[in-house]
């Protein structure tokens, strides 16, 4: 991922920190096995292997964009103080969607504007 342009190097990264989606729902089983874990239990694994990876894709992508100067970073839409927040996240919540969710209003505004 090696670009001159720091704005197209930081979109790409935001690119690939997205587009892990979240693991599918098991099946929904007619018959128990005694030996076979419930499957709320592989779900609620499932689950947290999710976040972790979500958690490491955003400190592997989006945290070396603070490396960048605040005009590259509002450039693609970010806030040095929205990434830094994000990151104190607890790891039960997504960084990248929270990260999402706070710059939609400021999206709004400046759509407005």
């Amino acid at each position: 991922m090696t670009c001159n342009n720091p704005t197209q190097h930081a979109h790409q990264a935001w690119e690939k920190a997205s587009q892990l989606a979240p693991p599918p729902k098991p099946p929904q089983l007619h018959f128990f096995m005694p030996a076979m874990p419930s499957m709320r239990l592989i779900r609620a694994l499932d689950m947290c292997w999710w976040h972790y990876r979500r958690r490491w894709l955003f400190r592997r992508h989006i945290l070396p964009l603070l490396d960048y100067d605040d005009q590259v970073l509002l450039d693609i839409g970010h806030r040095r103080e929205d990434i830094l927040w994000a990151n104190k996240l607890p790891l039960k919540v997504d960084a990248i969607h929270a990260l999402e969710a706070r710059q939609a209003p400021h999206h709004a505004k400046q759509e407005k504007a």
